[in-house]
């Protein structure tokens, strides 16, 4: 369902993201993460907004520690926006909504919303 943040695993990760006809932004967090939870809402807003140019997917570096350690993931959260089976970009760290939205625009081509 378009607009909705959806959790994937190591066994489902080739399916859902790199087979997908569409870009997919994965955030790669754990539960002990302050900073994943901080940028969770924002996550969910985008989403919403922007489900149907991007889809937004979820893997807990704990459980899923192969795909993790498969892309060099070292500090979370780390958002990877996958195109085609690779990774399109990069984005390392919490940041505000907008920010998210802004390294986004590639993938989603919206203006940049001031709210």
């Amino acid at each position: 369902m378009a607009g909705a943040v959806t959790n994937v695993t190591d066994d489902n990760f080739e399916e859902v993201v790199l087979k997908s006809d569409k870009p997919v932004l994965v955030d790669f967090w754990a539960a002990w993460c302050g900073p994943c939870r901080q940028i969770a809402p924002s996550l969910e807003a985008i989403a919403e907004e922007h489900g149907d140019k991007i889809q937004i997917v979820k893997l807990n570096i704990d459980e899923n520690p192969a795909t993790a350690a498969k892309y060099g993931v070292m500090s979370i959260p780390t958002l990877n926006v996958y195109q085609g089976g690779e990774v399109a970009k990069t984005i390392v760290g919490a940041k505000p909504k907008a920010a998210i939205v802004r390294d986004l625009d590639a993938f989603i081509g919206d203006e940049v919303s001031t709210a």
